[in-house]
């Protein structure tokens, strides 16, 4: 994969589809997946459970059907219960990703909590199960050829500048480089991407008003109201800077996937072109930014 387009993915949420609890309105997963296969894109996270079929060979063949390749996705799981074992979990979502091709999991440190509107916080005792656990499940994904990369998200365990560190230092797990969550959580994306490239397994691009960003990060409003107020736009059309991060990661040698995400929450089913139109403004950015660099 030596190009920005060849390595380009989609990912439902910019559909809308979720798996917080009354996130709002779900779409059908043909008609997201076929206006992913419309729009030129030949890859795609899995969604949030339930979107596909939970059998392995079944999730596959639906993929298949759409010409769309599997690259992994988003799979929250608590790592800091010590009445939990994630092991469990995880070993039975790595079959389904064996059986439909994919690399890349991408572990959300859940609270325990529904949705995303707390913070929450480890003590020292915490942190220590929490990198155990880590630690194991990274190990039990290579043994199957899979990359688990830790997901820096707002109102999980792992949010914050600190908590991005920590991971970083105390744990030999890489990195999921969202743009956004990173930004709202008060870690520089394009620095973060600077000084650890070599840490970065994954990338989740998201463009984000940085003003309404700031009223979710001082506890204004909620990261749920963020997202109702437009703080997710199309790639370029906010203040993260994705066309400086994209070309950072290409120079240092990074050879994964750019998953499109733009969080968005649908108050009704869509009439009209609906969410696929914003993708479709991210797809001609990144495209524009590819032909840019080919003069």
């Amino acid at each position: 994969m030596n190009t920005i387009t060849s390595r380009l993915a989609a990912a439902p949420i910019s559909w809308g589809v979720c798996e917080v609890p009354g996130w709002g309105h779900q779409m059908e997963a043909d008609r997201v997946l076929s206006e992913m296969t419309a729009l030129g894109i030949t890859a795609t996270e899995f969604g949030p459970a339930g979107f596909l079929p939970e059998e392995a060979v079944a999730r596959a063949e639906v993929l298949q059907r759409h010409n769309l390749q599997a690259i992994g996705g988003f799979f929250p799981i608590i790592l800091h219960d010590p009445a939990k074992d994630p092991l469990n979990a995880v070993s039975a979502e790595l079959d389904a990703y064996q059986a439909a091709g994919a690399s890349i999991m991408v572990l959300a440190a859940e609270t325990g909590v529904a949705g995303y509107d707390q913070r929450h916080e480890l003590d020292t005792e915490g942190w220590h199960l929490f990198g155990r656990n880590l630690d194991t499940i990274v190990k039990a994904a290579a043994d199957q050829g899979i990359q688990a990369v830790v997901h820096p998200h707002v109102g999980t365990m792992i949010e914050t500048t600190s908590d991005v560190n920590r991971v970083l230092n105390d744990t030999g797990a890489n990195l999921c480089l969202d743009t956004g969550h990173l930004l709202i959580g008060g870690t520089d994306p394009g620095q973060l991407a600077r000084e650890y490239a070599s840490r970065i397994g994954h990338t989740h691009l998201k463009d984000v008003r940085k003003a309404v960003a700031e009223r979710v990060q001082n506890g204004e409003i909620s990261y749920t109201d963020g997202v109702k107020a437009g703080m997710y736009v199309p790639l370029g059309q906010g203040d993260a800077g994705i066309a400086g991060i994209v070309l950072h990661l290409l120079e240092a040698g990074y050879d994964g996937w750019f998953t499109m995400e733009q969080d968005t929450i649908l108050e009704s089913a869509p009439s009209g072109d609906g969410p696929v139109r914003d993708v479709r403004q991210s797809v001609a950015f990144l495209r524009d930014l590819e032909a840019g660099l080919a003069k």
